[in-house]
């Protein structure tokens, strides 16, 4: 039996202590259905470790390894190591870590895994900060956002900085499969799931997943948002297959990023300014994907 064409059996379960509408926690549940039970995760330290995992509890049905924030990516490559010294080539092996974890703290651990040329998926939930220790920015935060350490005031409104490209300095290395996902598009994370699972050698997934105390939104806009996310092309959904990009959904008429701004109190001090800024920003990124969409970009190596 099957719902919505994924598998009904859970390997992350309720009764976690994420927050009521966590983005995350969606992508959890069902990148695991996707996955399915021959999996072992390593996770980073973040949210969703101490959600679902306080001493003696757990939400996760299948064998789970709790990392440091910087060496997920080193544990996967220890376990992948160990089923291969055992002969085993079947289990799935998943390394999980948040934007802070995979952008920047653990960046270096994920580079220098993909470099060996370990076998094993990395996905990178990003809700855009540090969201865990308390709404720090982090390289992934979006440009302008207000978080704990990029205030937004008078002189400074917001983080200063772009969104770290992560999905193409991992492509960079060699990698035969690279692919954005979002909770807004599950079929598309399952497909891509299980797409990046099949390949002999490291892959790479980057799924969008709104906060809703880091964002300030409501707990019942998660997806609402995430599909605005799409539709403005502040996040992209494609996919990097053998060096070349190509986009698995395209909004039939693009939306003014405004609309996706203004859900957010992270982005209320905004002025008509700076939402220009935005726009020019998001435009230009789409731009330069579709200039590269369909050709070969990326050497592969693994």
């Amino acid at each position: 039996m099957a719902i919505i064409g994924f598998e009904e059996k859970e390997f992350f379960a309720s009764g976690h202590r994420a927050c009521a509408g966590c983005g995350e926690a969606l992508a959890l549940r069902h990148i695991m259905k996707a996955a399915g039970e021959k999996t072992i995760v390593a996770m980073a330290t973040g949210c969703m470790e101490v959600v679902s995992t306080p001493y003696p509890e757990t939400a996760w049905k299948v064998p789970w390894v709790h990392c440091a924030f910087e060496n997920a990516a080193a544990v996967a490559s220890g376990v992948r190591a160990a089923l291969n010294m055992k002969g085993d080539k079947e289990t799935n092996v998943i390394a999980i870590g948040g934007d802070g974890a995979s952008f920047d703290i653990g960046f270096g651990a994920l580079s220098g895994a993909i470099e060996r040329g370990t076998k094993f998926l990395y996905i990178a939930t990003d809700n855009e900060a540090y969201m865990n220790t308390g709404i720090q920015r982090s390289g992934a935060t979006f440009p302008y956002a207000a978080t704990t350490t990029s205030p937004a005031g008078k002189i400074i409104p917001g983080k200063q900085q772009p969104k770290k490209p992560l999905p193409f300095i991992v492509a960079s290395h060699g990698v035969k499969y690279v692919a954005s996902a979002s909770v807004a598009n599950l079929p598309d994370l399952k497909a891509k799931v299980q797409k990046a699972l099949k390949v002999n050698g490291p892959t790479f997934l980057h799924v969008y997943v709104p906060c809703i105390p880091g964002w300030k939104i409501d707990s019942s806009t998660t997806i609402e948002i995430a599909r605005k996310a799409v539709e403005t092309n502040v996040f992209p959904l494609y996919e990097i297959e053998d060096g070349v990009l190509k986009f698995t959904q395209k909004p039939a008429e693009k939306k003014q990023v405004e609309s996706y701004l203004i859900m957010q109190g992270r982005f209320k001090h905004l002025t008509p300014e700076l939402v220009k800024k935005i726009q020019g920003y998001v435009d230009a990124r789409f731009a330069f994907l579709e200039g590269i969409e369909g050709k070969k970009c990326f050497d592969v190596l693994y």
